[in-house]
């Protein structure tokens, strides 16, 4: 998910049934908000928002105000560090290279001094470290 504007929330996802996406949504999205999506079934009846969408299935890209450009540039990303830095992922650790694009993406501001977003990265690693046995067995 992505906020015009704002931030990306990503994470990977095993099942895409219409009760998991909506849980996700609710999680991370107020009630009220306007959300675009794609014209993909699961999106239908969100209950607390508001939604537009885009027929991709019918070659419609832009409708007035709804358009996936923003969760598109997140996607094309995520699939240029995959091709050109990583080449392959393990499931295993595949949330923790979706986490780094994210964090990528909402710290990037190149708007931002260099020392804060270093700050904001180094506060990000506490705890979070990760022996060679943990990151090579399956």
């Amino acid at each position: 998910m992505r906020q015009r504007g704002g931030r990306t929330v990503a994470m990977p996802i095993r099942t895409k049934d219409k009760d998991r996406m909506h849980g996700i949504i609710e999680k991370f999205v107020r009630p009220g908000t306007m959300v675009y999506t794609d014209d993909h079934p699961i999106y239908n009846d969100l209950m607390w928002h508001r939604h537009e969408s885009v027929c991709h299935s019918a070659k419609e890209w832009v409708n007035g105000m709804a358009h996936t450009n923003g969760i598109e540039s997140v996607w094309a990303v995520l699939k240029r560090g995959f091709n050109g830095t990583y080449h392959q992922w393990s499931r295993k650790h595949c949330r923790a290279y979706v986490d780094e694009f994210t964090f990528r993406l909402n710290e990037g501001n190149v708007e931002r001094d260099t020392q804060d977003r270093l700050d904001d990265l180094f506060r990000a690693m506490v705890g979070k470290r990760i022996t060679y046995r943990e990151l090579t067995q399956n």
